[in-house]
């Protein structure tokens, strides 16, 4: 048995990741095979079958996983550290005395307790005393009953999270109602502001993304936009003398990057300082999920198309969340960067293959495994490999996002 993992992000009212909520699926069947989903779930927390620590998938920030009852009452795994994770039990659980009994003492060993999809059904009230979290589905619960539910979970000190979170107008609204934490997809999209400018340092920035990914790369023109600049200077040396990326020659000069790394991985840095600086002022995460998108658009891609452009991969999922950032229309942003046609396309959603890369990489955001297995068959690729390529680009983005474009 071979375990996959998706992550999905819980934010604060800062808009900043306070927890991922972990979902698992077991081998190449669609969601669950046959195997009731506690044992899943134990068997999976309790062994190596997973295929990156949960460290790895989730950094410094909080675990929220579900549990079903028969975990919850003999297959614990203590091996979790208490600091990391959140216990979900999950609205579908058979509740009685036992069950009860068996969480009070989970949440006595340090766990904090969290009730996914409340249902406001009397079976949950023994659960209150000792519960951290309450997890409310807002197309679930009528809204005009949410505020007294607020105010009474506020009452025992419980943390609120409003879940399917789609639209920033939605955010604002649950934000203002008291909520503490919000699960959903309303990050990844645009809340648009009309007329907004683009200031000098972001006109800039769209300059160097347009020359990092013409064909041939204009090295005195970047030079010179780099010399304006010294923390550029400074940022761009520090990437590219990351370890991850380059071990064996450090690197003192732009043209001394060229010679030893070659144009493509040269064109990649500049476009991600590029972006980097265009997401300043905006949630982390943004450019967090930017950069697992390059790198598992450019791995895709690269395997589906051979060495055709790898650029072209790892610049659609660079690129595919720069109207989130920019507070823009994509097809108005992407007007003002000549980028290559097929990156445009797929960027504002003409079929093809590249917009199904970027397509997949929201199906791993969303755990749609179904998704994902169309795509392997359609493109005659195994789903281990795929996940294999997740797996990867959440290391990489991880790994590039604390050590190469954090300020220190």
């Amino acid at each position: 048995m071979f375990a996959y993992v998706a992550r999905q992000p819980i934010f604060d009212v800062n808009r900043e990741v306070y927890a991922y909520e972990l979902l698992f699926r077991v081998g190449e069947e669609n969601c669950f095979p046959n195997i009731p989903p506690d044992e899943a779930t134990s068997k999976i927390l309790t062994s190596t079958h997973l295929s990156l620590g949960i460290e790895e998938i989730t950094g410094d920030k909080k675990a929220f996983i579900n549990f079903h009852r028969d975990t919850l009452m003999f297959r614990f795994p203590t091996s979790l550290d208490a600091d990391k994770v959140v216990i979900e039990i999950v609205e579908t659980v058979e509740v009685d005395e036992a069950l009860v009994a068996a969480c009070k003492h989970i949440r006595g060993l340090g766990y904090p307790i969290a009730l996914d999809d409340y249902d406001m059904k009397g079976k949950w009230e023994a659960f209150i005393p000792f519960t951290s979290v309450v997890k409310i589905d807002i197309t679930e619960i009528s809204h005009d009953k949410i505020p007294a539910l607020v105010e009474r979970f506020k009452s025992h000190k419980i943390k609120l999270v409003a879940e399917k979170i789609e639209t920033y107008e939605e955010f604002n609204k649950f934000k203002e109602m008291g909520f503490d934490y919000f699960q959903g997809y309303f990050l990844a999209k645009p809340e648009i502001v009309k007329h907004r400018k683009l200031g000098p340092s972001s006109l800039t920035m769209m300059e160097l993304l347009t020359l990092s990914s013409q064909a041939k790369l204009n090295f005195d023109d970047v030079n010179k936009i780099i010399e304006r600049d010294p923390s550029l200077t400074y940022l761009l040396l520090r990437f590219i003398n990351n370890p991850m990326i380059n071990k064996r020659h450090k690197i003192t000069s732009l043209k001394h990057a060229l010679t030893f790394m070659g144009e493509v991985e040269v064109k990649k840095f500049i476009s991600l300082l590029a972006l980097a600086n265009l997401s300043d002022g905006q949630p982390s995460e943004l450019m967090h999920m930017a950069l697992v998108r390059a790198k598992f658009c450019e791995l895709v891609f690269t395997q589906l198309k051979g060495s055709d452009n790898p650029l072209k991969g790892f610049l659609t999922g660079l690129l595919s969340l720069l109207d989130a950032m920019m507070e823009q229309r994509i097809d108005d942003l992407v007007s003002k960067v000549p980028i290559s046609d097929d990156v445009k396309n797929a960027l504002c959603g003409t079929p093809g293959m590249l917009r199904n890369c970027l397509t997949l990489v929201q199906y791993f955001e969303r755990a749609k495994w179904g998704g994902i297995q169309q795509f392997a068959n359609k493109y005659e690729i195994k789903q281990n490999l795929l996940h294999s390529y997740y797996n990867e680009a959440i290391k990489w983005a991880k790994h590039i996002h604390s050590s190469a474009l954090k300020d220190e």
